[in-house]
């Protein structure tokens, strides 16, 4: 490489050279005559020097150079100045209308429902923020890539097109300079220039010679150096291309993955240079090694290095011409003329075309600078754009057709640019008339779809490629664009344009039409089920084009009639087969009706039918415009009828079979189709249009016709002939599914008016319908209602319109959403055969009107409502209601029959009451009455009815036959009376009569409903005997569910004895109330046994989970020592930043249960495939009862019953004061000092200085005041507590698991203390009473914990605990110190406390006895201990007092205030500035009463859960000054706390001094930023912003710190600091431990101890994690309007924030749930391979 060194050296002078002279380069090129082959040679010189080194370029050193010797030169040729001046002056005066701004994927973008011209339309982020639509209902979504803003496009929106950034003429562009033209010179200049630009850029990004370069860049001599180039593609995941990478060029991974990642970004990647040869061998071996993980082989290519070099700079310079357009207009305009002109002699296409046309055989990197270059020119102005879109309309097919074997994607395809052009209204309208844009879209669908085309030229989509369909949808897409906008004026020539696309895309359906035929399955099951998605899929994405067509058609009159006739002649062509068949005579009752023979069940049938379809929606437009009288002069010969309802009428059969479970054989495929076919998402142009066209055939046909050819088809004329035998049970099932499908559908066909042209209803009726009837099933969430209706081309159901009309919304709680309920008096449009109910909503639909009408004590019949009237077109379709008769019956076809019964009377009832009865053609009534032809006795239907009534079978149709008999009567006498008199006074006698049989039945129904009630009742009653039994017996599954926690112990205890009286309520002291134990027999969980639990017992267990956690820190993101090899866990800091928190669920079992359980486990999970949710490695498991997470097991031990004699104590009271305890402490420790070093010389430290008293206190007075022999505890129950406190050690430090570790103790007193702590915070966050209201999990939890403690000790080894008391005391009484002791501003004086007293009763143990303190001795022990470590606390909290609060309120002169300034000068004579020393006394009281509470607090917690003592009722409810006066007296402290000093005042004097002259103390206290004030501040999660759009502002504006690109990220908030992360992306990968590990997971790590909530703010998810590999989604704290989360941002709806739900986050943390919620989330949704976490 030595020689490339020398050429580097050359090339650097050439640059310095060249610096000086941009103008000179301007000048000599202004004296040539043609500017393009002197810019060319400059280009030759230069490029191949500045783009040398392609392998590891120095980037901002090619940038220098380009900008020095190409750009600026170019620039001052271009303006003749300083270009630098010129731009800013451009700058100025360049006031844009149109925004631009191209969306890169995974950008945010808004569209306004209200003011949008379509769903296109959208704004970018800052557009959005500063236009009116911020107010409307806007819509927000996550950009693919590749769209643009289209703010200032006043073709985009109905209002507001301007942001006020974009406005024309804002006031800060004055009049004068509001366009300051360029001058002659520069424009013509120009037009010089940019030619050669663009023609340089097209010519090289399109360049094919792979070894050489264009002749007129071939200057220099050719040098022997190439490059093999690697290419993206979409088939090789990251893996495969490192893989091969690696195998072929033999590099480290890391290399590999840099030039992978290379690759996906900009599309190619040279990954080796050297001669041809060598760079030919790489490119075969990548190959080679691509083949062997996947099919297609890497694309890689050799190329000339310098062919590499002028293709990198052309996109370099095409960057540089954007930059120079977007200062002005003129220059686009001269842009896009250079790009559209033609070369005069030769036969290649314009350059943009070329362009075009090559796009889809370039790489990523250029398409995107291609296409921003055509953003930003073409489409900023308009003139431009039209043409732009004739030259891409020109070359339509042949780019769709590359598009479709490429396999980039849509985003950065030229196609995908077809959304910008289509949806202008204008531009779409003028590319109709001009190119007929619709033909050309449809025969390019035809052309590029023929693979799929059978032998009947019908589509048949068998084996297909999902990939290509996928892109063949793109096609389908424009065609819907096109189409969105319906023109307003129709010229002639649009007219028949438009007819012609009509009539092309009328081919297609005609291909779909009878498409993909099947034929029912007899005897064996179909073997494979064929491929049916791909017809469904094409169905699905025509469905709104079909739509749209046909509102197209229905603009006008004309238009329309012609696309009637065209599609009717469609029809036809394609049912020859139908009218050339043989016929076949069907007879019944007196009518014939000829036919073709066909039956579904046996010939060929398909469910595809767009022609028929299309035709049935052109003729209910027809009908809507009233011109279907017009229709004969259209279509002269015959209408044939019957040939257009044949097929839809087998499709309905087809649907009916189905259900009736005859084509069984034929697999799920059809059970797929039949679905879709009614799905919302199909059914519009489905199964709606089948109904209609049965509708426009009972409109045309005679009736007797239409029914005998409806029975024929469903192959029930047999049936009705009664010649079919009846013996066979499955058959006559399959017969009455049959008939009573049939029924359903002449309903349908005769009550189904509610689309507009079939009945007199609009759009908004139509919907309101819709929705009456999917709340009838059950209340519903907006979103879900939205699910259920079909949408339009804007994506809109109509729903916001009309939904407050029928129902009402009911808001949401803390979880759940808010959901829509029906008003009542929309009940009474229910119909129960609504034709888009599927068989299950029908059903629950039915039940519950009829459970709600039962409730409101009313009949349970459910007539149909009255229907609208049919439009004149259908007006005859009711004369089909004049016809039934059957033979044997179902309850379901009864209840149908009844239902067209009810649907005749009320239309004969609406026709009466409009019109005299003369004008009344419509006579059901009359038939009804004398179904005589049929049935030998004249019976009629009123007489059947009575009958019917009396059958039991019926008990359920009764109300409803009652109903249809009071309608006949109503119907007769409006026949009898209409001449005359109007029907109302014989109506209300009616009526009356019917209240006297109606009131009969209320009170009769009245009665069974009081009998039923008492039958309730009584059931009741025994059920709830029953269910006090079950709790009795399973008492402890019941425990979670008590309340009452707290209280329960003093209840046991007030039975048994007589009541305590307040003054034994103290726990502290000699005066110490009694320890309350009551029996406890708790049940194990596992095994069902009962069991007392007892110290000699076996250890019965608590499930529990310990786990790290920064709940309370003041430090958040203090660094952490990921290992705690080194750490000394016996002090904490102040700071609380790590604590080792343990939980339980409150679940007992025995321990032998439970070690038997866990074996369990873990062979199940060795047999098991699938990734386990927990880590049994670390003893997790779930518990059995509540499958909450654990990872342990407490040992429930008893307390030990304590009894204070008063009588000794008064005596002891006088003996032992603080001094003399603290000497006789002092004794004994340096007796043990002495025995300890007895092999060295002996080096007593001077204990008895400073007057602390006489030497004759030895070794042994500890133990003159009173001690009793040590508690025994079963081997059982001390293997467990080695066993709990191992986990907790191991977990809590992050070490392998020892149980000798000296650290061990240390652990358990520091869990113990974080515990009770972040319980006292949560209690205090939640307003809580300190005992009142702790779960009873935490109870328990609680209780067992402390025991374990005070257990704990003895399974460890004396002298260490020892040694741990030693230390911890030094920090209270100095004469201990040693250099290891911190100063009392380091440390948390809680967890001191916790651990000295747990440890005390170490100090009684000696080699030859082993003693623990009697009660009277422990009493004071742990009194004096507390006060001690109280002081020093008081003396905490005043030192670091915040004196910047405001002390305006002055308070008047209490004793409390005047202790307090006298004792605050006795301290400050310490410190030269001490923080409180100006403050008043009244305000250093109040300090100290709030700073010290929550020491109070989780001190009354520790001792009660030691000592067993009831506190004072206060702490049971909430009282804030009750609470801190119970606190003190429980606790034996006054309540003016200074009068502790002064009671102990010759004994703390000393100990004041020493404190306060510590040096380590004065440092502290000199930090200002890391002291710790009391009382602590209380953690919540961050503040976040009310409205979403807020965040996703924040995202946008965040760029990954590691990477300069802005390619797609996924930005995520910590909920915990607010840090925003770059999450899923290799560029901030960490590495802990030699793995990978994402950069959300690694924040975790040291913001949360590993447990973290993270928001990711474009998809709008909450993530929990923990640990490294594991995590669950949670539903986010924003809702929608409707009270729903919207994840994903699916529908798009403004979001704000939900308080409730954030608490409720917020909660999940601090109660350490966060662990329980992942691992319930896991349970539920277990994968097989779920989601990375490790990678987050």
């Amino acid at each position: 490489m030595a020689d490339e060194e020398a050429e580097g050296a050359e090339r650097m002078e050439v640059s310095t050279e060249l610096s000086q002279a941009p103008q000179r380069q301007a000048s000599w090129w202004d004296q040539q005559v043609d500017f393009y082959t002197a810019f060319l040679h400059h280009l030759a010189q230069l490029v191949p020097e500045i783009y040398f080194a392609e392998m590891d370029p120095d980037l901002e050193k090619q940038e220098e150079n380009v900008q020095l010797s190409i750009f600026t030169p170019l620039e001052w040729y271009l303006f003749g100045e300083d270009p630098d001046i010129c731009l800013e002056k451009l700058k100025q005066s360049a006031a844009f209308q149109l925004c631009g701004k191209v969306f890169k994927s995974g950008e945010t973008t808004y569209s306004c429902r209200d003011c949008a011209i379509d769903p296109t339309c959208v704004l970018c982020m800052d557009c959005f923020q500063n236009s009116v639509h911020k107010n409307h209902r806007y819509k927000m979504h996550t950009s693919t890539g590749g769209g643009f803003c289209d703010c200032g496009d006043t073709e985009a929106w109905k209002t507001g097109p301007f942001c006020i950034n974009h406005e024309p003429g804002r006031a800060d562009t004055t009049k004068e300079n509001s366009h300051c033209p360029l001058n002659e010179e520069v424009i013509a200049q120009a037009r010089k220039i940019f030619p050669s630009v663009i023609k340089y850029i097209v010519e090289m990004t399109i360049w094919e010679e792979e070894k050489q370069l264009p002749t007129e860049l071939q200057i220099r001599e050719k040098n022997e150096r190439y490059y093999c180039v690697l290419f993206n593609d979409e088939h090789h995941s990251y893996d495969h291309v490192i893989y091969s990478l690696q195998r072929a060029l033999d590099c480290e991974l890391a290399e590999a993955q840099l030039h992978t990642t290379a690759i996906d970004k900009e599309g190619r990647r040279a990954v080796k240079a050297g001669t041809y040869a060598a760079c030919q061998e790489a490119k075969e071996d990548i190959k080679s090694h691509s083949e062997n993980v996947s099919q297609h082989p890497l694309h890689v290519e050799v190329l000339y290095s310098e062919v590499m070099a002028h293709q990198k700079f052309a996109l370099r310079l095409g960057s540089w011409i954007n930059k120079i357009m977007s200062y002005s207009s003129d220059f686009r305009q001269i842009f896009c003329q250079a790009c559209l002109t033609e070369e005069p002699d030769s036969e290649n296409p314009c350059l943009i075309s070329r362009l075009m046309l090559w796009d889809a055989k370039l790489y990523k990197g250029a398409r995107k600078i291609l296409h921003e270059l055509i953003f930003s020119s073409f489409f900023m102005e308009m003139e431009y754009k039209k043409l732009f879109a004739m030259e891409f309309v020109k070359y339509y097919k042949q780019l769709q057709k590359e598009y479709i074997s490429d396999d980039h994607d849509r985003s950065i395809s030229i196609t995908a640019l077809s959304v910008q052009m289509f949806t202008v209204p204008t531009l779409a309208r003028h590319l109709i008339e001009e190119q007929n844009v619709i033909s050309v879209i449809t025969e390019t669908l035809l052309e590029v779809l023929p693979e799929y085309l059978d032998r009947n030229n019908k589509f048949n989509f068998q084996g297909y490629s999902q990939d290509k369909l996928g892109r063949v949808y793109a096609v389908i897409c424009d065609l819907k664009y096109i189409l969105i906008s319906k023109p307003t004026v129709w010229t002639e020539r649009l007219r028949i344009q438009f007819l012609e696309g009509f009539r092309s895309f009328l081919k297609i359906l005609t291909c779909m039409q009878g498409m993909e035929e099947i034929r029912r399955q007899v005897g064996q099951h179909i073997e494979v089920d064929p491929d049916w998605e791909a017809a469904i899929a094409i169905q699905m994405q025509l469905k709104n084009i079909l739509l749209m067509f046909q509102e197209w058609c229905a603009c006008d009159e004309e238009l329309l009639l012609v696309a009637y006739k065209e599609c009717h002649k469609a029809v036809i062509r394609c049912s020859t087969s139908f009218i050339t068949g043989i016929k076949t005579v069907v007879q019944l009752c007196g009518h014939t009706l000829e036919t073709k023979s066909y039956r579904v069940s046996e010939d060929l049938v398909s469910i595809h039918l767009p022609l028929s379809r299309t035709l049935a929606g052109l003729h209910v437009r027809l009908s809507r415009l009233g011109a279907v009288s017009r229709l004969h002069e259209f279509i002269p010969f015959d209408f044939q009828v019957e040939v257009l309802v044949e097929y839809p009428l087998r499709c309905l059969v087809l649907v009916a079979q189905v259900v009736a479970e005859m084509w069984r054989r034929n697999g799920l495929s059809l059970i797929s189709q039949v679905f879709y076919y009614q799905d919302v998402k199909c059914r519009e142009e489905m199964y709606d249009k089948d109904i209609i066209m049965l509708q426009i055939g009972a409109s045309l046909m005679d009736p007797n016709k239409f029914l005998l050819l409806i029975l024929q088809r469903y192959e029930l004329a047999d049936a009705f002939t009664k010649t079919i035998p009846t013996k066979d049970q499955d058959l006559i099932k399959q017969y009455n599914t049959l008939i009573e499908e049939m029924l359903q559908v002449l309903i349908y066909v005769v009550g189904e008016r509610y689309i507009p042209g079939v009945g007199n209803v609009t759009k908004e009726e139509v919907t309101m319908r819709e929705i009456v009837h999917l709340l009838c099933i059950e209340p519903m969430p907006h979103s879900a209602i939205a699910r259920n209706l079909p949408e339009n081309e804007n994506n809109e159901t109509g729903l916001e319109n009309v939904i407050n009309k029928v129902a009402t919304f009911k808001k949401p709680g803390v979880s759940g959403h808010g959901v829509y309920e029906l008003k009542d008096e929309s009940l009474k449009d229910f119909n129960m055969y609504f034709y888009h109910y599927s068989k299950t909503q029908h059903s629950k639909a039915e039940h519950m009107q009829k459970k709600r009408r039962k409730q409101e004590n009313k009949d349970e019949a459910l007539p149909p409502p009255p229907p609208p009237e049919f439009c004149p077109a259908f007006s005859k379709v009711v004369n089909l209601l004049s016809y039934t008769d059957s033979n044997f019956w179902t309850e379901g076809m009864l209840q149908m029959a009844f239902h067209i019964l009810a649907l005749g009377l009320l239309e004969e009832k609406q026709q009466l009451q409009k019109a005299p009865e003369e004008e009344v053609t419509f006579d059901f009534y009359h038939k009804a009455s004398r179904l005589g032809s049929s049935a030998t006795n004249a019976q009629n239907i009123q007489m059947l009815l009575e009958k019917l009534k009396g059958i039991p079978q019926l008990e359920g149709q009764k109300d409803m036959i009652t109903w249809i008999l009071q309608m006949f009567d109503i119907v007769k006498r409006l026949r009898e009376k209409s001449c005359l008199i109007v029907a109302t006074t014989s109506g209300l006698d009616s009526i009356k009569n019917d209240e006297i049989t109606h009131d009969k039945e209320k009170a009769e129904r009245k009665r069974k409903a009081e009998a039923a009630r008492l039958h309730r009742q009584k059931i009741m009653a025994q059920m709830s005997a029953l269910q006090k039994n079950f709790i009795e017996t399973h008492k402890l599954m019941y425990d979670t569910t008590s309340e009452m926690t707290g209280k329960e112990d003093s209840i046991m205890e007030e039975e048994s004895t007589p009541a305590i009286s307040d003054y034994c309520k103290i726990a502290l002291g000699p005066k110490r109330g009694p320890t309350i134990t009551e029996k406890e027999v708790l049940t194990c969980i596992l095994c069902q046994e009962e069991q007392e639990v007892k110290i000699e017992n076996n250890a019965m267990v608590l499930a529990a989970c310990v786990q790290k956690s920064t709940a309370l820190t003041q430090h958040r993101g203090k660094p952490v020592e990921l290992s705690g090899e080194t750490l000394d866990p016996l002090f904490m800091d102040p700071d609380l930043a790590y604590g080792t928190y343990t939980g339980s669920c409150g679940h007992v079992m025995h321990a032998v249960c439970w070690q038997k359980y866990f074996e369990a486990v873990q062979l199940s999970s060795q047999q098991r495939v699938h990734v386990d949710l927990f880590d049994l490695e670390s003893g997790e498991y779930l518990c059995p009862l509540c499958k909450s997470l654990c990872n342990t097991v407490i040992p429930i031990i008893p307390l030990q019953p304590q009894k204070i004699n008063s009588e000794n104590a008064e005596a002891l009271a006088q003996l032992l004061t603080l001094a003399r305890w603290i000497q006789t402490v002092l004794a004994r420790i340096s007796g043990y000092k002495m025995k300890h070093t007895k092999g060295e010389n002996p080096v007593i430290p001077i204990l008895f200085d400073q007057g602390m008293g006489d030497s004759t206190l030895e070794f042994h007075s500890i133990l003159s005041f009173g001690v009793q022999s040590l508690i025994k505890y079963s081997n059982s129950i001390k293997e467990m507590v080695i066993l709990f406190a191992t986990t907790v050690y191991r977990i809590g430090l992050k070490v392998p698991p020892d149980e000798m570790d000296p650290r061990v103790p240390m652990m358990t007193w520091s869990t113990c203390a974080f515990t009770i702590q972040a319980i006292e915070n949560l209690l205090g966050d939640e307003g809580k009473p300190l005992f009142g209201a702790l779960q009873n999990r935490q109870h328990n939890g609680l209780k067992a914990l402390m025991q374990f403690a005070v257990a704990q000790r003895v399974t460890c080894s004396q002298v260490l605990i020892q040694k741990h008391l030693v230390r911890l005391l030094s920090v209270v009484l100095p004469n201990l110190r040693s250099e290891d002791t911190p100063c009392l501003l380091s440390i948390d004086l809680f967890h001191v406390l916790v651990g000295a007293v747990l440890a005390f009763p170490a100090l009684y143990w000696d080699d030859t006895v082993n003693l623990q303190p009697s009660s009277i001795s422990s009493a004071y022990n742990q009194l004096y201990l507390f006060h001690l470590i109280t002081m020093a606390h008081i003396l905490q909290i005043l030192l670091t007092i915040d004196t910047g609060l405001s002390l305006s309120q002055v308070e008047e002169d209490s004793e409390e205030a005047r202790c307090a300034s006298s004792f605050f000068e006795e301290i400050s004579q310490y410190f030269s500035s001490c923080a409180g020393h100006d403050a008043p006394g009244w305000y250093l009281w109040a300090a100290l009463k709030n700073g010290i509470i929550p020491y109070l607090r989780c001190a009354a917690l520790f001792f009660h859960y030691v000592l067993g003592v009831t506190p004072p009722e206060e702490l049971f409810t909430n009282s804030a000054e009750g609470e801190y006066n119970a606190l003190c007296s429980y606790l034996s402290l006054p309540t003016n706390l200074f009068l502790l000093f002064q009671e102990y005042w010759d004994t703390v004097k000393p100990l004041l001094h020493r404190w306060c002259t510590d040096p380590a103390l004065l440092n502290c206290l000199q930090q200002k930023s890391s002291l710790v004030r009391y009382p602590r501040k209380r953690n919540s999660l961050i503040e976040l912003p009310d409205d979403y759009s807020c965040l996703l502002n924040q995202a946008s504006h965040f760029r990954c710190p590691r990477s300069a690109d802005d390619e797609r990220k996924h930005p995520v908030l910590c909920l915990f600091c607010g840090a925003i992360l770059c999450s899923q992306n290799i560029c901030c990968q960490e590495v802990v431990n030699g793995e990978e590990i994402g950069a959300c997971i690694f924040h975790a790590l040291h913001c949360g101890a590993g447990v973290c909530i993270f928001l990711k703010i474009r998809e709008c998810r909450v993530v929990l994690v923990e640990g490294k590999a594991r995590g669950c989604a949670y539903p986010a704290p924003y809702l929608d309007e409707y009270g729903e989360t919207d994840p994903g941002l699916k529908r798009g709806n403004p979001l704000h924030l939900s308080r409730e739900r954030y608490r409720k986050l917020h909660l999940v943390w601090q109660q350490h749930c966060i662990i329980e919620e992942i691992a319930r989330s896991q349970e539920t949704n277990q994968m097989l391979f779920g989601f990375n976490w490790q990678l987050l």
